[in-house]
């Protein structure tokens, strides 16, 4: 799809616009399932197009990225999903520096973000980001990179792309905070179409690299 802004991403004109107003209620579990249902066709799709074994991890863990990918006992890269639909649409408002749109921007936990970049300086194996969108001028589609490019455009926006929102009530599950309110945003415009990164993945991760 070619995301450069024409008509049908104006929002102003669009017939199906999205609201703008917050949520209000940000349920947690609500989230997680999204994320589930993506992170399962992901993990089959991946499974397919690289031919390798894919390790899920519980949905309530904390720490790693949400798939491995597995050749043998050799774990060759790490897959993070994230499942969002309505678009930020107060983006330029709230963040005025970011080069953003709505309809191209999405979302990442921030603290999200700092942990995978540490375990990637750490150990080194290849880490991916994937998104699953869903907007009415979209369409559903997926798109990712790698760490290493995010981490970029990380340093050269730092803070003009962080945004916090208020907690609410439905944040808290069991008495403990779940709900995501610090977020770090990205453009679709940043990403690559998943075909296209499942190319490049196939590539970096092949046990007979071209050279």
């Amino acid at each position: 799809m070619d995301l450069t802004f024409h008509p049908r991403f104006d929002c102003t004109i669009c017939p199906t616009r999205c609201d703008g107003r917050s949520k209000r209620a940000y349920i947690f579990e609500e989230d997680v399932a999204l994320s589930e249902a993506a992170e399962e066709w992901l993990a089959g799709h991946l499974a397919d197009a690289l031919a390798v074994d894919v390790y899920r991890a519980p949905a309530q863990r904390h720490g790693l990225p949400d798939l491995a990918l597995i050749r043998g006992d050799r774990v060759l890269a790490r897959v993070e999903v994230k499942a969002q639909g309505r678009a930020f649409m107060a983006v330029q408002r709230l963040l005025p520096q970011a080069d953003l749109l709505p309809y191209e921007t999405v979302a990442l936990n921030l603290s999200d973000i700092k942990r995978y970049a540490a375990q990637y300086r750490l150990d080194g194996v290849p880490l991916y980001l994937i998104w699953r969108v869903k907007r009415p001028c979209l369409g559903e589609g997926y798109w990712g990179q790698p760490i290493g490019p995010l981490m970029a455009i990380g340093d050269r926006y730092r803070e003009r792309r962080t945004w916090r929102r208020a907690s609410t009530d439905s944040d808290y599950v069991d008495g403990e905070h779940r709900g995501v309110t610090v977020n770090y945003h990205f453009s679709l415009k940043e990403l690559l179409p998943l075909a296209e990164l499942v190319e490049q993945m196939a590539v970096a991760l092949s046990p007979h690299p071209v050279v």
